[in-house]
């Protein structure tokens, strides 16, 4: 799953720290999410969503695999 969290985050001048401490995770949670190397939950995606005032679609982008 891609995501644009970094992209919206530095658009609000927004540092990892502080989002971090918002929703309650680790600075390396943020970077990860960022980096692609984790999926967040549907809770956290719910949290990052409601903070950034966005829809889960708008921040995350689910694009099935086509294994035909």
């Amino acid at each position: 799953m891609n995501n644009r969290l970094e992209e919206i985050r530095k658009k609000r001048g927004i540092k990892q720290e502080e989002l971090a401490k918002a929703l309650e995770v680790s600075r390396q949670t943020i970077g990860s999410l960022e980096n692609g190397r984790y999926n967040p939950s549907i809770l956290l995606a719910f949290k990052i969503a409601r903070f950034f005032g966005m829809s889960i679609e708008e921040i995350f982008i689910y694009e099935e695999e086509n294994n035909v």
